[in-house]
């Protein structure tokens, strides 16, 4: 039962390498942001609805942000398992690797949580594959997948508060556990502010397949979230978080409008004991009731079926 020690959800509060993982994302979201003010916005255009709410956020209240989760909360799915669907379309692992990521992007979907084992399982068969690897090289086959993965599971009603609060004038940041390189090509691409995600270590441009702290997870996107603030002179009672996990419990504690988006079943208890926002976007009671996008389900399962028969098929 060991090598299933990960299926099991763990409660961890702010640790050393929590605080350097989020100091370090923070940094490098202030870094990548300035490069790119000057820059051409996403090229998605943006939704015609308007939030449900006009009274919030507040126009022209700088002293407010926005920070978004991004996994299930802006977009359906796991970012880490599109890129790896990506880098796995162009040869960079084989089949056994592939087979892996669909089994976590079934639990993922499944279960509806992220668990910080299982989490971390994923990011440290990412980082394998990506060490040796430019920097540059990986952000431009990113822009890449993208396209081919990504854009079509965008939430439309998550972007429509991401986008309430840029037409307010405030700065939206996407919070994940992801890389940042990806985090901050999703952010571009929608025209937010930037992204603060899991810093993997580079030397002279080149990934060493290890992370600097520890992966944007539970605490340390808090402690991310902080650290940012703190930089850009924020008021984080006036901020305003989203997320669809209780792990993001920290975060969304943190700020002055947590709202709870697509909610697993612990954090929409906490959500309703705490009075905070809940909105859901998913389709489906069965869907609403275990924290998966609608035929998700039935869809990983179905999905994850096919590959292993295929695998099967081709080893034969």
């Amino acid at each position: 039962m060991a090598a299933l020690g990960w299926l099991t959800p763990r409660r961890r509060s702010a640790t050393a390498r929590s605080v350097l993982a989020g100091e370090a994302s923070a940094e490098a979201a202030r870094k990548t942001a300035l490069a790119g003010a000057g820059a051409e916005a996403g090229t998605e255009a943006p939704p015609e609805e308007p939030p449900a709410e006009p009274e919030f956020p507040v126009a022209g209240d700088d002293l407010a942000a926005a920070f978004f989760d991004l996994d299930n909360t802006v977009m359906q799915g796991a970012a880490i398992f599109h890129f790896g669907r990506g880098l796995y379309k162009r040869e960079f692992f084989q089949r056994r690797e592939l087979a892996r990521f669909a089994w976590q992007q079934a639990w993922f979907r499944l279960a509806g949580v992220e668990d910080p084992e299982h989490m971390q399982d994923a990011r440290d068969s990412a980082l394998s594959i990506v060490k040796g690897h430019k920097v540059s090289e990986l952000m431009a086959i990113g822009e890449e997948i993208y396209d081919e993965y990504m854009a079509e599971r965008i939430w439309p009603g998550t972007r429509a508060l991401a986008q309430a609060h840029l037409d307010a004038g405030q700065k939206v940041w996407l919070v994940t556990a992801a890389p940042v390189e990806t985090a901050t090509i999703i952010a571009r691409r929608l025209g937010l502010t930037g992204a603060l995600g899991t810093v993997a270590e580079s030397v002279d441009g080149v990934y060493t397949g290890r992370l600097v702290g520890e992966p944007l997870h539970g605490p340390a996107k808090a402690e991310a979230v902080r650290a940012l603030a703190a930089a850009e002179g924020l008021d984080l009672e006036r901020c305003a978080a989203y997320s669809d996990s209780h792990n993001d419990i920290p975060m969304l504690s943190l700020v002055g409008h947590p709202y709870a988006i697509n909610p697993d079943t612990k954090l929409r208890k906490h959500a309703r004991t705490n009075d905070w926002r809940l909105r859901d976007y998913r389709t489906g009671r069965k869907a609403v009731k275990v924290g998966v996008p609608a035929a998700a389900g039935v869809g990983a399962i179905a999905g994850g079926a096919a590959a292993a028969i295929a695998l099967h098929r081709r080893r034969k």
